[in-house]
């Protein structure tokens, strides 16, 4: 079972790293072994998936005004010819088309991702190599478009993308941003886009965990430490998104990759002192 400490410091983590492209799955997987947790049991890997849900809402409450446009511009556009030139409806469609690539691979490969996924080994080449990609994104993409240019096709580009933050240590937001970059969307759109992305997908997995798992998360992680880890994540992360916006529209990733390179080496440290195992 998770104590409720160990509820309410899981749910800081995830709240502190879900939106910031540092890898909020490597860095529970990193606390839930600390703490003497099997990473690859199946009522630790829906606990880690279904606090995120809190992370998602506090997103959904931070940016209600824009999702209620892009909802009303989509279906307006549905039925009204004219309403489709709305950037609100182009994007209410890019979403849509990101999150159906994210959700057809994690289900092709869903027993590999919580496997042999689930090892720290997989968190440090994800760390490392996604860092690399971090810093092309800011260095060579070119950074000059905004909401307005974003089309059904970046969608789908940015949702196969973020597929590849399934790995742990990659880092959805880091995917997600850094893949927007290189796509040529500004700092601050491609952040926004991986928040909007982000909704439907993390919601849709932690539900889906939570129904498929019940019985486990009964038996081993415990309903209410889920709950608390949930409510934790929810407030820490709301304060961690109005942060994120206003430090991307000053500053490049860097420190996110020294960051990330930091935990890597940290990681293997542990891993060869034999202080904790990969899984």
């Amino acid at each position: 079972m998770i104590s409720w400490w160990e509820a309410i410091l899981l749910g800081i983590v995830e709240g502190v790293t879900e939106f910031l492209p540092i890898s909020s799955t490597g860095h529970l997987t990193v606390v839930e072994k600390l703490l003497g947790h099997t990473v690859d049991d199946p009522s630790i890997t829906a606990f880690t998936a279904i606090i995120q849900v809190g992370a998602m809402i506090a997103s959904i409450v931070y940016f209600w005004r824009d999702i209620v446009a892009m909802a009303t511009a989509w279906f307006r556009g549905l039925f009204h010819a004219a309403a489709r030139s709305d950037k609100d409806y182009r994007l209410g469609w890019a979403v849509i088309a990101g999150f159906i690539p994210t959700a057809v691979v994690a289900l092709a490969l869903q027993r590999f991702i919580e496997g042999p996924l689930r090892s720290l080994w997989a968190v440090v080449l994800g760390l490392v190599v996604w860092s690399v990609v971090m810093l092309l994104g800011d260095r060579l993409g070119k950074q000059n478009r905004g909401e307005d240019s974003i089309t059904v096709k970046d969608g789908v580009a940015l949702g196969l993308i973020q597929s590849i933050a399934l790995v742990p240590g990659v880092s959805r937001s880091g995917a997600t941003i850094s893949g927007g970059m290189l796509m040529g969307l500004d700092r601050v759109t491609a952040t926004r886009m991986s928040f909007f992305l982000g909704i439907p997908t993390l919601i849709a997995s932690g539900l889906y965990e939570a129904a498929k798992e019940a019985k486990n998360i009964a038996a081993g992680a415990g309903w209410m430490a889920t709950g608390i880890g949930t409510a934790v994540s929810f407030v820490v992360a709301y304060a961690s998104i109005a942060w994120l916006l206003k430090y991307v529209s000053r500053h490049n990733f860097t420190a996110f990759v020294i960051y990330r390179l930091a935990l890597a080496a940290l990681i293997v440290a542990l891993l060869v002192a034999g202080i904790v195992t990969a899984v």
